[in-house]
Order: C-alpha cells, then sequence, then structure tokens
C-alpha cells in the first residue's frame, strides 16, 4: 500500500504535471517550428541557391547515379554511395530556429522574473506601530 501511496504522490505533484505540459507543448511546439522552415525558410533559402527541394540534396562518392534522381532512389541504386547533405541542411536549420525560439522564451521569461523581483525587493513603507513608536521615541527625546 505504501507504494501506490508513494506513486500517487509523485504523480500528483505539481512539477510531475508541468513536466507533461511541457512536453506536449514541445511536441506541437516543435511541428510549428518544423512548418516555418519547410514552408517559409527552406523556399526562400531554395530561391536564392537555385534548389527547389533541399532533401534532394546529393553527391554521389562511388558508383553511377541518374542526374537529378530522388534521393531516396539514388539510395537503392546497387553499389552507389551517395552523400546526402540536404536533408542535413534543413535539420540544422530547424534545430537552429527551435534553439533561438527556446532562447527568446527563456530570455522574456526571465525578464519578467527580473521586474517581479524588483518590485517585490521595494521597501515597504513603515508599519502603524512603527510610525507609533518613532512618535514615542521623538516625544521622549524632547
Amino acid at each position: 500500500m505504501g507504494f501506490v501511496k508513494e506513486f500517487k504522490e509523485f504523480a500528483i505533484k505539481g512539477s510531475v504535471m508541468d513536466l507533461a505540459v511541457g512536453v506536449i507543448i514541445g511536441g506541437a511546439f516543435g511541428k510549428i517550428i518544423d512548418s516555418v522552415v519547410n514552408d517559409l525558410i527552406m523556399p526562400l533559402i531554395s530561391a536564392i541557391v537555385g534548389s527547389v527541394d533541399f532533401s534532394n540534396m546529393y553527391v554521389v562518392l562511388k558508383g553511377s547515379v541518374n542526374e537529378g534522381m530522388a534521393l531516396v532512389d539514388a539510395r537503392k541504386v546497387p553499389g552507389a554511395v551517395v552523400f546526402a547533405y540536404g536533408n542535413f541542411i534543413t535539420v540544422a536549420i530547424n534545430f537552429l530556429l527551435l534553439a533561438l525560439a527556446v532562447f527568446m522564451l527563456v530570455k522574456g521569461i526571465n525578464s519578467m522574473k527580473r521586474k517581479q523581483e524588483a518590485v517585490a525587493a521595494a521597501p515597504a513603507g513603515p508599519t502603524k506601530e512603527e510610525v507609533l513608536l518613532t512618535e514615542i521615541r521623538d516625544l521622549l527625546k524632547k
């Protein structure tokens, strides 16, 4: 019975629930970043570089592959060795954008925390008791 109770306390703790929510939101956020990379950024880069599809960019290191063949088909050619760098470029850009977005999010949260701490650290005015004691002290001095 102790194990079940301990597990229940662990599962209900706020930090575990926060982690679960973070993982779910992170997965959705990753899909948004994938869409930004694949649907917005990569077409712009492709227009500059001249290739329409980065995932099919590769260099044949060994063997003979027909010009313009899709990467999936090029890998199936017997004896051919291909260096597929296009997908890596897409994933690297995806990672950099995701890291930048997370950095900006953490920076914003830290900025808000600093503002809250500054407001909380401001000294409060004297309490009624302190004012009364100060007045008594001043009267006694006279």
